[in-house]
């Protein structure tokens, strides 16, 4: 399993900018058997083991503990796109949680040659699974879209064993090609993003963060 190291976090208040200009970001960590701890994390070493395994479980080492636990939740600036705030959350290893996986697209699809878009509606898709379970990302192949009548739909998608998709609707559409007259129609309207649902993971103990401070 990855690992991260984590530091406890003694900047609070006044203090908590100069924590986030350095190199480090802050954190919490909570679960429904453990009190809400403060920490923070190198950022370069986070964001290493984030695009390696996603919201799936790592080992996160603070002060020489282990603690088996979801990266669940990320705070980014909204113009910088710098991380904030990242939530570790310790689930309860012998019940299902829900969480949202990327989704990467792989292969060729034919149906471009004959100039089309290829439009994926969704960036990541809900399932649930045993923490241990959680894949770090859904691998789909796109080279059975030869034509424009053929999409993927989300009983297309393979998913691992004691993973199930949180999708109702088996027919929902995840990847197409649109034809050329088609694009910008399809590309007008939002991707869809699954709202989470905190209480599915436990609830923590309220941590105010201020906004990152304008150069």
């Amino acid at each position: 399993m990855t690992s991260l190291k984590a530091k406890l976090r003694q900047a609070k208040g006044t203090a908590y900018r100069a924590v986030q200009k350095e190199e480090v970001i802050p954190a919490v960590l909570y679960g429904p058997e453990i009190e809400s701890i403060s920490l923070e994390v190198d950022r370069k070493d986070f964001e290493k083991v984030y695009k390696d395994v996603g919201e799936t479980l790592i080992d996160l080492e603070v002060e020489g503990k282990k603690y088996s636990v979801l990266i669940h939740d990320e705070q980014v600036h909204p113009l910088s796109q710098k991380l904030l705030h990242v939530d570790f959350y310790q689930p309860n290893l012998k019940e299902e949680v829900e969480t949202e996986v990327p989704i990467e697209l792989v292969g060729e699809a034919p149906a471009l040659k004959l100039g089309g878009t290829l439009i994926a509606n969704m960036k990541e898709i809900p399932v649930s699974a045993l923490p241990k379970d959680l894949p770090s990302k859904i691998i789909i192949d796109v080279s059975s879209l030869v034509t424009f009548e053929d999409a993927i739909t989300v009983k297309d998608i393979k998913v691992p064993v004691g993973v199930t998709i949180e999708i109702d609707d088996p027919e929902e559409i995840i990847v197409q090609v649109v034809e050329p007259e088609k694009v910008e129609e399809e590309l007008a309207k939002p991707i869809e993003e699954v709202e989470k649902e905190p209480e599915k993971a436990g609830e923590k103990k309220e941590e105010e963060v201020p906004a990152e401070e304008e150069k």
